[in-house]
Order: C-alpha cells, then structure tokens, then sequence
C-alpha cells in the first residue's frame, strides 16, 4: 500500500512560469496547464503515491473496487484538521485524475486512429486482389491457381442461390420465420438436382485467396 506524507504547509516554489494558483480545497476544477513534471520533488512524491492508490481501481471486483476508494477517501480525510495538507493531497488527486482522463482521450484518439488505418488498408487490399485477379484471369481464363516465387493464389468453386423474383417462388421454397423469406438451402439442392424453379437460378461463383 502506498504510503502518504503530509505536505508540509509552506508551498514548494517553482518557477515563475510553472506557478498556479494554490488549491482551496479537496474541490477541484483541473484547468492546471504544464505537466507533473513542473510539479515540485514533494508534489510529485505525493501525486505519484495517489497515483499507486488509483491504481487499484483497475479491478473488476466490487469489493476490492470500494476497497481502493474508501482508502482513497480516508487519505484526505486523514487531514481534515489540517487545511495546507489537504488542499496539498487534493492537488494532487487532481493531477492523477487530469492524467488519467488525458491518457484515457490519448488512448481513444489512437483507437479511432488505428481503426481507421485498418479500415483503408484493407480496402486497399481487396481492391488490389481483385484487380489482380481480373488481369491474371483474363490471361487465363481456364486457371484455377496461379503459383508466384513466394506465393499462390488458389481457387475453390462455389455455387449460390440467386433469387430473381421473390413473390414468384411458391410456398414450399419459402423458410418460414416471423417474416417470409426464400429458402435458399432447398431452393439450391433442388436446383443442383436438376429442378426447374419459377423466380430462382444457380449461379457459379469462383472465391479466391491469397496464401
């Protein structure tokens, strides 16, 4: 358990360009600009201890979560008589709580970030597979699999219902659910078997990839 020393009331002087207000109290607004490292040696022991406490939030157990916050809680209530110390601890909670919702925005920003390149990189990919297809099938057309120095590109056949016209299929190739859609697994063995069916058809299809 992180241990916490009060701060002795006389503040800790920083330089002119680091300094902001003094807190009033355990009530914070966190608009402080700068960066824990503007932070005097003493704050910074403090914060970093705050930090150690915060820590054991990361928990999916209740108990041990209302554990950490009531020894957070009791760490400033440890200097309810003594105005400097708390404003000094509450400062400090402040300055854990600002880097954790910075780091928390950071981490989202790269989230979308990384989704978003994996996105586009993936479109990119597929539009170059199917481009090379389109040119290596069109050499030769018969081709099932095409061999490189570091890779294939292998072919399996596939065959798929293709409904033309729903409303013209009868009943019996119709699956039944709260709403009426084509039963396309009948309709496909029942076409592969040789039936004639008003409103469907059995398309080939050829699905490649890459190894």
């Amino acid at each position: 358990m992180a241990v916490l020393t009060a701060i002795p009331a006389a503040p800790v002087e920083a330089p002119a360009q680091a300094a902001a207000p003094s807190a009033s109290g355990p009530s914070c607004s966190i608009q402080r600009s700068g960066s824990l490292w503007q932070l005097g040696i003493e704050a910074q022991e403090l914060t970093t201890a705050i930090g150690q406490l915060a820590e054991q939030l990361d928990t999916d157990d209740p108990e041990q979560r209302a554990s950490a916050l009531a020894e957070l809680e009791a760490v400033l209530l440890a200097e309810e008589g003594n105005k400097a110390a708390l404003s000094a601890k509450a400062d400090a909670t402040c300055w854990v709580i600002e880097h954790l919702r910075g780091q928390a925005a950071y981490r989202q920003q790269q989230a979308k970030r990384l989704s978003d390149l994996a996105r586009s990189d993936a479109g990119r990919a597929d539009a170059l597979e199917e481009s090379l297809i389109f040119v290596l099938t069109q050499l030769q057309p018969s081709a099932t699999r095409f061999s490189f120095p570091n890779h294939e590109l292998t072919s399996r056949k596939s065959s798929a219902v293709v409904i033309d016209d729903e409303e013209a299929l009868d009943s019996e190739w119709l699956a039944v659910t709260t709403t009426t859609k084509p039963d396309k697994a009948a309709i496909k063995e029942a076409l592969k078997a040789g039936r004639q069916i008003t409103g469907a058809q059995l398309l080939s299809r050829r699905s490649w990839r890459i190894h």
